[in-house]
């Protein structure tokens, strides 16, 4: 009791803290001369640089296929390309780079896809329908030749050589080129009109195989005869009444970007020096 009384005297005679009108220090961490932050201006997010190093960011997409080991047929496909560019080529061969007109072109196949032959589910139901005829004693029809495109070398250059082709498809890719190098010569030589087109695999679809080095129409139903001659008549524009040009033509010579900036570079010097000579 005696000590709580003692503590309790002991407080009501400490002195209270006399009352100044001083400020108190400010806060080591803000700034003492009360200048605010500058608000940014710029966009929200900031432009970083990337860090390409290892656990840094994601690498850009790059084109590898400059060190991809192809396949041996592409290389030469490639090797080809790029020959048939440097090479001197002949006319013979050159004038299978001259494909036919983009819009002749779509009338063409428009055409052709009206002419395919009979798959192999189509003929099997007509062989079928006819033996039961013949097993039922009915008299077989004489109806005449269904009308489709022919296909196969030996079948078009024959139709050629007894000029029953009205009209021959070359494709321009062939390989060997020698097959077909011969075909267009034929064509002109029997007067029979002919055009060349991309490629193996469109010929090939039409006649149900994976490519057909070339196709020929030998007749065309009575609706399609005004469509016809008028493909016709614009095809022996592009090639058979173009047969001269188509023989002097030479391809290739195209020389790479290296090759142009050297030649280029020398044909500067030497006008140069032509130039100087001239002042002398």
């Amino acid at each position: 009791v005696y000590r709580c009384a003692w503590s309790r005297g002991q407080q009501s005679r400490m002195p209270k803290a006399p009352r100044t009108k001083k400020t108190p220090a400010p806060a080591p961490y803000e700034d003492p001369k009360g200048k605010k932050a500058a608000e940014p201006t710029g966009p929200v997010w900031e432009a970083k640089k990337k860090n390409f190093s290892i656990g840094g960011d994601i690498q850009p997409r790059r084109d590898l296929s400059r060190y991809v080991r192809w396949p041996k047929y592409i290389r030469i496909q490639r090797q080809r390309k790029i020959l048939y560019e440097r090479l001197k080529v002949p006319p013979s061969i050159n004038q299978f780079q001259n494909s036919i007109d983009k819009n002749v072109g779509i009338n063409l196949f428009r055409l052709l896809q009206k002419y395919r032959p009979e798959d192999k589910a189509a003929k099997k139901e007509r062989l079928k329908a006819m033996a039961e005829k013949k097993e039922a004693g009915e008299p077989e029809d004489a109806s005449k030749k269904p009308i489709y495109i022919k296909y196969g070398l030996n079948h078009i250059s024959k139709l050629c050589e007894q000029k029953k082709a009205q009209l021959v498809i070359i494709a321009h890719d062939v390989d060997p080129i020698e097959l077909v190098i011969w075909l267009p010569a034929l064509c002109r030589k029997m007067d029979i009109p002919y055009c060349i087109v991309k490629s193996q695999s469109r010929l090939g679809a039409l006649v149900y195989q994976k490519t057909a080095t070339a196709l020929a129409i030998s007749s065309v139903r009575p609706e399609d005869r005004h469509e016809f001659s008028q493909l016709v008549t614009a095809i022996r524009q592009q090639y058979n009444e173009n047969g001269k040009t188509i023989e002097r033509t030479w391809g290739g010579g195209i020389m790479g970007v290296k090759s142009q900036a050297a030649t280029a570079k020398m044909q500067r010097a030497i006008e140069k020096e032509a130039a100087k000579k001239a002042l002398m």
